[in-house]
C-alpha cells in the first residue's frame, strides 16, 4: 500500500523518484502540476483519466511547498517532475539492461528524432525504439490515430511516453490504451521531449529549487504560456 495525500479532488502517491522507478512495472503515470489542478476542477473527462492512472505524483514545487505548509504532519516527500523522472527512468533501465523499449509520441519531426538520439547516446543503449510527431488535431482524426497505433505496434515498444500537452495527452492515452496491448507502461510527459531534444532549456537549478521554473518557462514561451500561468492557474492558489 502506498501512502497517499489528498490535494483538492485528486490523490497523490507519496513516493520518491527511486521508489517510483522500482514500483513501475506496468500502469499509467501522470504528473500533476498547478495547471493540471486548475483543469481538473472543471474538465470531467480529464478528471476521469486521472482516476484511471496507477501513479499520480507531484510535478510542482509550488504545490509541494503549499501542501507541506498546510499539512506538516503528512508532507509530500518529493517533487517528481515528468521532465526529471523520464530521463531517470531511461537511465535506470538502460543500466539494468532491462527489456524496456520506449516509444516517443510528440514534438516536431526534428525534435522527437533528436530526443531519441540524445537519450540513446546518453544511456549507451537503444532504449528508445520508435518516434512519431503527430500533426495538429491528431486526437480528433480517427485515421491518424489508427496510423499512430500501427506505428507504435510495429516498433515493438512496451513503454509509451506521450508529450503533446495536457489534457490532450492524458485523454488520448486513456481513450486508446486498450488498443495498444503491447504497451505495459505509459507516461504523460508534457514538454519533456523538447527538453530531451535540446530545443528547450530547463530552468537553472536554483530557480527550480525555489519554485520558479514556471517563470523561466514563461520567459521562453510568453505567447503560449502567459494566459495559462497568469490567468487560468491563479484560482488554484486560492483553492489551495
Amino acid at each position: 500500500m502506498m501512502n497517499k495525500v489528498d490535494v483538492l479532488n485528486i490523490q497523490l502517491d507519496n513516493l520518491t523518484k527511486e521508489e517510483l522507478v522500482n514500483r513501475l512495472n506496468q500502469g499509467i503515470v501522470v504528473t500533476p502540476n498547478i495547471d493540471h489542478l486548475s483543469k481538473l476542477q472543471r474538465d470531467n473527462e480529464f478528471y476521469q483519466c486521472y482516476q484511471r492512472a496507477n501513479f499520480v505524483v507531484c510535478d510542482s514545487r509550488i504545490l509541494l511547498f503549499a501542501y507541506n505548509l498546510l499539512n506538516p504532519g503528512n508532507k509530500i516527500r518529493e517533487q517528481i517532475a515528468g521532465s526529471d523522472f523520464f530521463p531517470f527512468f531511461c537511465d535506470f533501465h538502460a543500466k539494468q539492461g532491462s527489456e524496456i523499449r520506449v516509444f516517443l509520441l510528440g514534438g516536431s519531426d526534428e525534435s522527437v528524432k533528436a530526443a531519441q538520439e540524445n537519450i540513446n547516446c546518453r544511456t549507451n543503449s537503444n532504449i528508445v525504439v520508435g518516434t512519431y510527431s503527430p500533426p495538429f488535431g491528431f486526437e480528433k482524426d480517427e485515421r491518424e490515430t489508427d496510423l499512430i497505433l500501427d506505428i507504435i505496434s510495429q516498433s515493438q515498444a512496451n513503454t509509451l511516453a506521450i508529450g503533446v500537452g495536457a489534457p490532450k495527452q492524458e485523454k488520448w492515452l486513456c481513450k486508446n490504451l486498450h488498443r495498444m496491448p503491447n504497451i505495459k507502461i505509459s507516461m504523460a510527459i508534457g514538454a519533456t521531449i523538447e527538453f530531451e531534444s535540446g530545443n528547450l532549456q530547463r530552468a537553472p537549478k536554483w530557480m527550480s529549487k525555489f519554485g520558479l521554473e514556471w517563470l523561466y518557462r514563461l520567459s521562453q514561451e510568453p505567447k503560449r504560456l502567459a494566459k495559462r500561468y497568469l490567468v487560468e492557474d491563479i484560482p488554484v492558489l486560492f483553492l489551495l
